[in-house]
């Protein structure tokens, strides 16, 4: 049998060994390299930095169980939305009238005419209302639309917010309170807050209401029209126009969702515990830097962009200088007195919110 020799070279065991050193080092630089694209650890910190800053512009934090925000909110199932009088379609650009440069001579006809049935003895309020609102349906130059919703807000002075019944009004009627009535319960049956019939009926308390008393009641609910564009909310009870606020809307990035939204249950809360998303921090109402104003009026997302969103509210503000801008999360910021006023007038699960571009 042949013997196998090995003759050993110390010079080259070194050699080849170096070699297959380096060799095992660049295999394994190369799977480390291959390897990483597919791990989740760098690109999924990334992509989570990206989901919740997303998240937290699409959710901001709302309030659950009488705290404002202590968690941020995801959305739910979608809440069927309900017919509503007066309610325009999602986009409504078909219920929104095009806008002339030049006046429109019928509109002009249509408020002279309003001018004169206001002031006639006895004055036609509601006659006067009613063909100012048919005329804000016409095409009109910007400063015609501005005068006729300048006279109808007037109006609503005397018709809606005053306490007279007008001849003719079926917005509003008399009630004549039984016993055993509760302001709360007479509200409820004509979907708007009692708060608003303690208003105009000027009731201290709720308590206070007393059997064989006349009362002013109003036939709700009332909504709401939102235009991004004007930063402008204009208020309807059905589909009569009441008057226009100046509101705050979301900032770039937490852009105020457009489509249909409704007053949550249960979403109506004064001056709530609200905790910052971004800073972890809680504020109450007793800080002097609370943030939240006067109401919080909680909404749920039904149509369109806003469609199973949650977490988005009307609220007032500490900071009325953002009013007419883009300075929120994506919340519809209001002065604290239109803010309690909106409160007063809004109906959870009937009153809708639309907003427009």
């Amino acid at each position: 049998m042949a013997r196998l020799s090995f003759n050993w070279i110390p010079g080259q065991f070194k050699t080849s060994s170096l070699y297959l050193v380096v060799a095992l080092i660049v295999f394994g630089a190369v799977v480390f390299v291959l390897f990483r694209g597919h791990s989740g650890a760098p690109q999924e910190a990334l992509a989570g930095d990206a989901v919740h800053k997303a998240d937290a512009a699409e959710n901001p934090v709302e309030p659950t169980g009488g705290v404002a925000g202590e968690t941020q909110s995801q959305p739910g199932a979608s809440v069927p939305a309900q017919p509503h009088p007066g309610l325009s379609p999602v986009g409504g650009a078909a219920n929104v009238p095009a806008v002339n440069n030049e006046p429109n001579p019928a509109v002009a006809d249509i408020l002279s005419k309003a001018m004169a049935l206001k002031q006639s003895q006895p004055g036609r309020i509601i006659e006067a209302r009613n063909n100012l609102n048919d005329a804000l349906k016409l095409p009109m130059s910007p400063e015609q639309k501005q005068a006729v919703k300048d006279e109808m807000a007037k109006l609503a002075e005397n018709w809606l917010f005053g306490p007279a019944v007008f001849a003719g009004d079926t917005l509003c009627e008399t009630y004549m309170v039984k016993r055993g009535d509760l302001l709360q319960v007479i509200g409820r049956r004509q979907k708007v807050p009692y708060e608003i019939l303690m208003q105009i009926n000027n009731i201290p308390r709720p308590e206070s209401l007393q059997a064989g008393r006349a009362l002013k009641i109003v036939k709700g609910p009332f909504h709401a029209k939102v235009y991004r564009s004007t930063f402008t909310l204009d208020l309807y009870l059905g589909d009569m126009y009441v008057r226009s606020f100046k509101v705050g809307l979301g900032k770039p990035g937490y852009e105020t969702p457009s489509g249909v939204w409704r007053v949550q249950e249960n979403g109506k809360l004064i001056q709530p515990p609200w905790t910052d998303p971004d800073t972890g921090r809680l504020y109450k109402k007793t800080d002097p830097d609370y943030p939240l104003g006067s109401r919080w009026i909680a909404l749920d997302g039904l149509e369109g962009q806003a469609k199973d969103r949650t977490g988005f509210a009307m609220h007032g503000t500490k900071e009325p200088e953002q009013i007419g801008a883009a300075g929120s999360r994506g919340c519809i910021r209001m002065y604290n007195g239109d803010a309690v006023l909106m409160f007063n007038l809004l109906t959870p699960v009937y009153s809708h919110v639309e907003v427009f571009d």
